[in-house]
């Protein structure tokens, strides 16, 4: 059995004794005396581990066999994909690189639901918009050099292509 560390005796002014264990560096229990050591203390983290292994290698081979999930397909096309056809000028020439903003507001009893969506057009000045809900929608157009446009629409059509038209801006004198 563990014996308790010695005490050590200090005094005091005024004549008051007062008594410490001293403890070896080593000893890191809180109350040494009171616990006891085991030969089978440091065996058990190992025993925890090879436990928890041969679990987890046991459980790899079942997950492993379970069905793979079938392979992902290319994105598929959104539902609804407006097209916005930009064109400018007099010879109706495709205006690249125009910024196309589409504005929906769903009205409700508590608070509207506002939705914002801004593409840009191709060389072609095609810009495609997905997943626009079906409704009233405002289409706005800004690119350099032209004036800039903003209409209503209605869409109807999950696959509805709008033609806008830029006019160049009026010459200041």
């Amino acid at each position: 059995m563990h014996e308790p560390p010695p005490r050590v005796e200090s005094s005091l002014s005024f004549s008051t004794r007062i008594s410490c264990p001293i403890r070896s560096p080593l000893d890191v229990s809180p109350l040494p005396w009171t616990m006891k050591w085991t030969p089978m203390r440091p065996y058990r983290s190992s025993f925890v581990a090879f436990a928890l292994f041969v679990t987890l290698a046991a459980a790899l081979p079942l997950s492993a066999q379970q069905d793979a999930p079938p392979p992902k397909s290319s994105a598929p096309a959104p539902a609804n994909r407006i097209t916005i056809e930009v064109t400018g000028g007099d010879a109706n020439k495709p205006v690249e690189n125009a910024s196309v903003y589409l504005k929906t507001v769903e009205e409700h009893r508590i608070k509207d639901k506002k939705t914002e969506i801004s593409v840009k057009t191709n060389q072609e000045g095609i810009a495609h918009l997905p997943d626009v809900p079906l409704g009233r929608v405002l289409i706005q157009v800004v690119a350099d050099g032209w004036k800039t446009y903003g209409h209503w629409y209605d869409i109807t059509d999950p696959k509805q292509t709008i033609t806008i038209h830029l006019d160049r801006p009026p010459k200041w004198y």
